[in-house]
């Protein structure tokens, strides 16, 4: 088995021995989140460290993260020290790991700084009466324009993913899941389109275009239409997918 390591530079011997250690022995730490990938926080010299296992890739996967692709924690890693130098919110970036064969990939690790945030997006798509709910949508339109600003195309820009710490009388945003982005100019529709994902709700539709359309100069009706009718798009497409595996699973029994 081929063990691969990559630290950030500023980290001690003892450190990085102690955190692959601690890799090695994923599956004897206690606890433990996720249904495909598992999150387990572990605390080294009274830092918290939030190390994910990504999920065992499917036979062509196998492959493709063998010889032609990126894995996951590699992609994690990379995408987070991107963000960082281009002053992006994220979680500090430490290490990724890769366990592999001379054919077959077989895991992968990414382990960040854990942190502690107040909210994430989903909170606001779930009480619309939220405290300081306007100010942070907003905030948050004014984040993700700076995205689009930077050449950032999160293609994971979905309710979990980022989280939300005040700062006094700001708020504070950091992206997670990183493994799906691009970074490249986005014309107007991939725009207006990255928000796709985020909410049902018309009404914060309505006023992230308003938002995004002050920052951006660009037309209110002309972002508000393509961004719902965007949204509209995907769930369909999203709950037409939930049935047919629903019929698939009914098909198996």
């Amino acid at each position: 088995m081929k063990k691969i390591k990559v630290f950030s530079e500023d980290l001690s011997d003892s450190f990085k021995t102690e955190i692959s250690k601690i890799v090695d022995n994923f599956s004897e730490i206690e606890g433990g989140v996720g249904k495909r990938n598992i999150i387990k926080i572990v605390k080294i010299e009274g830092v918290d460290y939030n190390i994910k296992a990504f999920k065992i890739p499917n036979i062509f996967n196998k492959i493709a993260y063998n010889f032609f692709r990126k894995s996951k924690a590699q992609r994690s890693f990379e995408y987070a020290k991107k963000l960082s130098e281009l002053k992006v919110g994220t979680p500090k970036p430490i290490a990724y790991f890769e366990n592999k064969n001379p054919l077959f990939f077989k895991e992968s690790f990414y382990v960040s700084e854990q942190l502690q945030c107040d909210l994430t997006y989903r909170e606001l798509t779930k009480d619309l009466n939220y405290p300081d709910f306007n100010a942070i949508l907003r905030a948050f339109t004014r984040f993700t324009y700076s995205l689009h600003e930077k050449g950032i195309h999160f293609l994971d820009h979905s309710p979990g993913n980022t989280l939300i710490k005040k700062n006094g009388n700001t708020y504070d945003f950091y992206l997670v899941d990183l493994n799906r982005m691009k970074f490249e100019s986005l014309d107007f529709e991939s725009r207006i389109k990255n928000f796709s994902r985020l909410t049902t709700h018309k009404s914060m539709v309505e006023l992230m275009s308003d938002e995004y359309a002050k920052a951006s100069g660009e037309d209110f009706n002309k972002i508000f239409d393509l961004m719902w009718n965007s949204t509209e798009t995907f769930q369909y497409k999203f709950h037409k997918k939930k049935r047919l595996k629903k019929k698939l699973k009914f098909w198996k029994k």
